[in-house]
């Protein structure tokens, strides 16, 4: 039997979490806090000697206009794969929350490659849907992805192993006197802007300046704004989470002036280099399109990311374990609608301010 995660035995949840091969951010306590619109529950299964062998936090949100809420598991669970007796622990406890809860799904996107198909099957017994999805940015959290393994690896030996023009692109921006800087929230303001200005040229819609303050003040240590200026200017900018054995680059921003001087590649790399002094084992550069044909407008981010060395990994998507069919079927084309809707209007609100 799985039990919830308490203010007594919270720290040692976090311990579990950050030291586990599948630990990650969005699985840890210091997430929720970035999500106050969402309530945080997490559970724990226990060996016989009382210690943890698996964990899975939930987040879980009140949905407009029905009275049911959504349970999702970003990122979990997180245990030994291979063993079913502690995920069926964990799932057991979550539908036992999701029916105190009135959820009307659970929602996971575990971080396993689509190649194990073995683990698939397993979650398929456990009642689990694999969730139908395009090969772009359709699902909660990217589906496909570049993951650089940098465990023992010095930065000589990893530079070698990118491109060549991307090792080159890296000295030009230090010779032309790009600087990148450790920032604090004194340099959130302009994160913010830049981060208008490549939603609107990108075609997406970005966070507000409060969401990123707020991610600096929440993850603390585990989170770094990089800037890059040319002449105290700020022309790019990314923020980076460490958590555990990994370094996440989870935004990116740019100006669309000073490109020539190519400070995403310096980013990138002070990024890197980060995860070699942390001594972790991923530097994952998180998203990418599935479509890998050249006529894909996202295919230039792919093609950016891929000149790292990294490998690229698909992961197995959203499963959903399906509780009111109704509610879920009406929610999830609701929901599709909404966000398009959202995008065009966020897009035709801010086309003048992202010319900037």
């Amino acid at each position: 039997m799985s039990e919830l995660v308490t203010k007594e035995n919270l720290a040692e949840y976090e311990a579990f979490v950050s030291s586990h091969p599948k630990g990650h951010f969005a699985q840890s306590v210091l997430w929720a806090k970035q999500k106050p619109a969402w309530s945080w529950e997490a559970l724990v299964s226990r060996r016989a000697d009382g210690s943890i062998k698996g964990t899975m936090a939930v987040l879980i949100r009140k949905m407009p206009g029905v009275p049911f809420t959504l349970m999702y598991s970003c990122r979990g669970p997180v245990c030994d794969l291979d063993d079913e007796q502690t995920m069926q622990d964990l799932f057991d406890g979550a539908k036992a929350l999701a029916k105190q809860r009135r959820s009307y799904v659970i929602k996971i996107d575990p971080d396993v490659p689509s190649s194990d198909e073995a683990f698939a099957q397993r979650l398929h017994r456990f009642g689990f849907r694999s969730k139908e999805g395009g090969k772009n940015f359709e699902a909660i959290q990217p589906r496909y992805v570049f993951r650089l393994n940098v465990e023992n690896k010095t930065e000589q030996e990893l530079l070698a192993g990118f491109h060549q023009k991307w090792r080159y692109n890296i000295r030009l921006a230090e010779r032309k006197g790009v600087q990148v800087r450790i920032c604090g929230q004194e340099a959130v303001p302009e994160f913010a802007r830049l981060m208008l200005t490549t939603g609107v040229r990108d075609g997406f819609v970005t966070r507000d300046e409060s969401y990123f303050a707020n991610m600096l003040t929440n993850l603390g240590e585990h989170c770094r704004l990089y800037m890059a200026y040319a002449d105290d200017i700020a022309i790019a900018g990314t923020i980076a989470i460490h958590y555990g054995d990994k370094v996440w680059y989870l935004y990116g921003a740019s100006s669309n002036e000073h490109r020539n001087l190519m400070p995403n590649y310096l980013l990138q790399w002070r990024m890197i280099q980060w995860a070699v002094q942390t001594k972790c084992r991923i530097y994952d550069f998180r998203g990418v399109s599935g479509d890998l044909s050249e006529d894909n407008p996202l295919y230039g981010l792919y093609r950016f990311k891929q000149g790292f060395g990294g490998d690229f990994v698909e992961f197995l998507g959203e499963l959903d374990w399906i509780i009111n069919r109704p509610v879920y079927f009406a929610m999830e084309k609701g929901t599709a609608v909404f966000k398009e809707l959202r995008r065009r209007l966020y897009l035709l609100k801010h086309r003048n301010e992202g010319k900037a």
